[in-house]
């Protein structure tokens, strides 16, 4: 009996390690291929979300591009406001001496007094004769020499317009020119260094690695914010990618790239190495491999340890990003895409809201703000306008900045039948303008602030987000026609387009 227990103990034992070796093997084949699967979902996730981030970012590289280029076409355009800049002709045969100096002295005046409104190299007029007018740097004039009307004048690549904008001719690429006819025998032509660039493109933190470039359609670099040497083509890889697509954001195993094409046909490209992108990936690689060892020991204590462990830098990563690429920065609400994306999720989903209505806010007298005070004194105007929108509305509306100046909010209110829903949303107007009555901006706080709103109700006035948005953009010009400060309700101005 002794031996067949013995035998007995033996074969239980053995059966017991068996099934503790059996448990070991299936706990580490089962961590082990989920511990991959994880490893191999989070890189996509990740790459997914930090490629869709960049493409965002891209985007908002391109419009600040395109803003900052439109201000200086606005500038450029205020040198008409003067009679004698597109009706004087230095190549006028018959012209008297006296009157041609008094006049050029005249737009000269008015020029210079506009060049110090930005870091302008050149602001001038230049004519047929090569002769010039206003401040045209002797860099410029070395550079063109006797051909400088006629270079600056093939510059003009928008027939419609008949302007344009061009940067290294002969290879100079230190500064950037937009050149704007304004009569067969005289352009206008305005410079500044690329330099200036710096200050449109600025790199998000959480992506400092990111190089931001811009370049011409040869793809020869105009800026770039890592400081390579201007002129020079982008990296070889960058550039195969960027010959390739005008708008795309491509992901391999050197480089995530974003191309966006601009007007003039420059380029802004984002790129960023993928073994950066995919440093917390290697690192978190390690640590999963470590844990699967120990959670075969261990398999369910640490199995919530693991999870957590996996998710939570990664998760940390993706909300930054997220955040990012949907708030406005200045302001602290949502910015354009975002909020278009929120009100039609809101329209199209009525589980919970059946009444909506749109307002539109467009600041008055801003441009008087930048013009006058400066763009910092404009900053602040918006980031205390985003505050009054934060503060007036609730976590259910949806509130964003849609434009440089024009705010968007969305109300959600809860469905009610017997309320009127044009009085809550009237309620929510005139709070908004008392506000900005008592708004004043300025080192003396001299500067007066007010807003105009249009507003339109959901479904009455639009059954979809851009009908809503028609409907309230009559409206708020009607406001502003009806002399600003004040709102409108599309309902109030309908009879009179339907007549």
């Amino acid at each position: 009996m002794a031996k067949g227990s013995d035998h007995n103990n033996k074969n239980i034992k053995s059966f017991r390690l068996m099934m503790i070796l059996g448990y070991a093997l299936i706990i580490v084949l089962s961590i082990t291929t989920i511990s991959q699967l994880a490893i191999r979902k989070t890189d996509i996730i990740l790459k997914n979300k930090v490629t869709s981030l960049t493409a965002s970012l891209n985007v908002q590289m391109k419009l600040n591009l395109e803003s900052y280029l439109s201000r200086m076409e606005t500038i450029g355009t205020l040198a008409f406001g003067l009679d004698e800049t597109y009706t004087y002709d230095a190549t006028a045969p018959a012209a008297d001496e006296y009157e041609s100096i008094v006049t050029e002295k005249l737009i000269s005046d008015r020029l210079r007094s506009l060049c110090i409104m930005e870091n302008f190299v050149d602001y001038g007029i230049v004519y047929r004769n090569n002769h010039t007018v206003g401040k045209l740097s002797n860099g410029t004039i070395n550079l063109f020499g006797d051909n400088i009307f006629t270079d600056l004048s093939a510059m003009i690549t928008r027939q419609r317009t008949s302007d344009g904008w061009y940067t290294g001719y002969n290879n100079d690429y230190t500064r950037i020119y937009y050149v704007k006819s304004i009569h067969e025998n005289a352009i206008l032509v305005i410079s500044f260094y690329s330099s200036e660039l710096e200050n449109v493109f600025d790199n998000p933190e959480t992506l400092s690695d990111m190089t931001i470039q811009l370049t011409d359609r040869n793809l020869n670099i105009l800026y770039s914010s890592d400081g390579v040497e201007r002129g020079q083509p982008v990296q070889e890889h960058i550039y195969n990618i960027a010959q390739q697509h005008t708008s795309a954001s491509i992901i391999d195993n050197e480089y995530l790239v974003s191309v966006n094409n601009c007007s003039d046909d420059w380029f802004v490209i984002c790129s960023i190495p993928t073994e950066i992108i995919l440093s917390e990936i290697s690192d978190i690689q390690f640590f999963i491999h470590i844990i699967a060892i120990i959670a075969s020991l261990f398999a369910i204590a640490l199995g919530t340890i693991i999870t957590y462990k996996l998710t939570r830098p990664v998760d940390t990563a993706i909300n930054t990003l997220i955040n990012k690429a949907n708030i406005d920065q200045l302001t602290g609400i949502l910015n354009k895409r975002t909020f278009e994306e929120f009100a039609q999720s809101s329209l199209t989903d009525d589980s919970s809201f059946v009444h909506h209505t749109l307002i539109l806010i467009d600041l008055d007298n801003f441009k008087g703000v930048n013009d006058n005070l400066g763009h910092s004194y404009g900053d602040k105007v918006l980031t205390t306008t985003g505050s009054i929108l934060r503060r007036l509305f609730t976590s259910s509306d949806v509130v964003g900045r849609i434009g440089g100046d024009e705010f968007c909010v969305l109300l959600n209110n809860l469905p009610d039948e017997t309320v009127d829903q044009t009085k809550l949303g009237s309620k929510k107007c005139e709070a908004i303008c008392e506000a900005f009555r008592e708004f004043y901006s300025g080192k003396d706080n001299n500067y007066k602030i007010s807003a105009s709103l249009g507003a339109a109700v959901y479904p009455e006035d639009g059954k979809t987000f851009e009908e809503l948005y028609a409907s309230a953009d009559k409206a708020l010009y009607h406001s502003k026609r009806s002399g600003k400060d004040t709102y409108c309700f599309y309902s109030d101005i309908k009879d009179e387009e339907e007549e």
